[in-house]
């Protein structure tokens, strides 16, 4: 039984990675940004990544003053 929950954790969890790095993959080749490093970044760990671009690179958290 605990077998079963742990593949069930591990295949979620994987899920969660492969998500994110097509996410960032996507959007940093949409924007204009090195796409291959944030695919690769992606899928080393959550949320971290997307977090990081998000605020830091793509700058969501300023308002446009179009």
């Amino acid at each position: 039984m605990n077998e079963d929950y742990s593949i069930t954790v591990i295949i979620f969890a994987a899920a969660i990675l492969l998500l994110q790095s097509i996410y960032l993959f996507l959007d940093a080749r949409k924007h204009n940004h090195n796409y291959w490093l944030w695919g690769i970044v992606g899928l080393i760990q959550a949320p971290m990544p997307t977090l990081f671009y998000l605020l830091f690179v793509r700058k969501i958290y300023r308002k446009r003053a179009d």
